[in-house]
């Protein structure tokens, strides 16, 4: 799918300095921020960058080709979006921009259960294509309806979460009032006003709510009781007897999202798993712990024979993907990039992303002489210890 390349933003960077500029404050370190001191987050994507490839030049090519299979459904590109509570946050209607993009151009959608579209909508844009990333309601009768749902607009992979037993302490989106309840200051006021474009388009679609969630939400909560409301309805810890509940429920494929140990890959596979993303929250649990490409070194050794393993966290350019792919992930998923991209472009975004990201990685395996998404480890120099 082909579309006006906007030469002003050859980059992610590029795009992220835009967003920067054009979206408020306290919307813009929602999105870039991590965790604490931010070390997991910076770390996740400069050790990404140690990885080296090597090109073989003297070789008889044939050209490429970025299909991937996974899971049964052979995609376009081997990557996809990752779930981002409140997209609509950063800019309105995210969601279904980004949706229209992944299934534009045939790659995954994560929605989350916090995202700012409902199940039906996404699943309409996708044609259930989509995949849906499900927290962990504390009432069984939500989280069976929440299935039902998925099933009804034909979504066929469920992602549970397993690395948001607490929320992460986020010092920056406490002082620009993003807890919930939220508040409004005067800073934040003056923020929106510097921000004409954002605050239009926003007075337009209206205040983005947590629309999958609206059907439980008891009607005319004010914003104290919605916070309330809210941590009494979610229970983020994983169990095994979630995992067993919600496998006996979901007769799609079930992914296991935020697993960052072998210990943990065994657990769920045995509870009947189809696969796992390595992850660590993009930098937003954690911030003392590994980085997601650190941890999928020994899951992989052991259990890439066994399951489809997929990483996210810290992946933010085309030659990011290359080196994922090339330390063996089967795939990968960027959340960041693509709002960095709506956030500068609004609806042009995501096209503008897909661009950048699928010159940058074909550029990377021309360069080195791959023609496979699956060779792609045979050029690698070192491993991440």
């Amino acid at each position: 799918m082909k579309h006006d390349f906007n030469p002003l933003y050859p980059s992610i960077d590029h795009l992220r300095l835009r967003a920067q500029q054009k979206i408020p404050k306290f919307a813009f370190d929602y999105l870039d921020n991590g965790c604490n001191q931010n070390i997991n987050l910076h770390r996740n994507t400069s050790e990404i960058r140690d990885i080296e490839l090597i090109p073989n030049y003297i070789s008889t090519y044939k050209g490429l080709s970025l299909k991937t299979n996974i899971l049964g459904v052979e995609y376009d590109y081997p990557f996809g979006i990752a779930p981002i509570g409140l997209q609509g946050l950063m800019w309105p209607k995210a969601s279904e921009i980004l949706a229209k993009t992944a299934f534009e151009h045939n790659i995954p959608y994560i929605l989350s259960t916090v995202g700012t579209a409902d199940i039906e909508t996404i699943g309409n844009i996708t044609e259930g294509k989509a995949w849906f990333q499900l927290y962990h309601p504390t009432k069984d009768e939500i989280t069976f309806d929440l299935l039902q749902r998925c099933k009804d607009v034909g979504i066929k992979v469920l992602v549970i979460l397993a690395d948001v037993p607490s929320f992460g302490y986020r010092p920056k989106e406490i002082a620009n009032g993003l807890s919930i309840p939220p508040r409004m200051t005067l800073k934040n006021i003056l923020q929106i006003l510097s921000s004409p474009h954002w605050a239009l388009h926003t007075l337009y679609y209206g205040q983005p709510t947590f629309k999958t969630m609206l059907p439980y939400t008891p009607k005319k909560l004010n914003l104290k009781h919605l916070g309330i409301f809210m941590n009494q309805t979610f229970s983020g810890r994983l169990t095994k007897e979630k995992i067993d509940k919600i496998r006996n429920n979901w007769d799609g494929k079930l992914i296991v999202k935020g697993i960052a140990s072998e210990a943990d890959a065994e657990i769920v596979l045995r509870l009947g798993a189809d696969g796992i993303i390595v992850s660590n929250h993009g930098g937003r649990q954690l911030d003392m712990g590994q980085t997601a490409i650190k941890a999928l070194n020994p899951i992989v050794k052991n259990f890439q024979h066994k399951t489809t393993i997929m990483m996210d966290s810290g992946i933010r350019s085309g030659t990011d993907i290359a080196n994922v792919l090339a330390h063996k992930a089967q795939f990968c998923f960027l959340g960041r990039s693509f709002m960095y991209g709506v956030s500068a472009l609004g609806r042009n975004g995501g096209k503008q992303v897909m661009e950048i990201l699928s010159r940058e990685l074909k550029q990377v395996m021309e360069q080195i002489g791959c023609e496979r998404i699956g060779d792609l480890p045979a050029f690698t120099a070192k491993e991440i210890l």
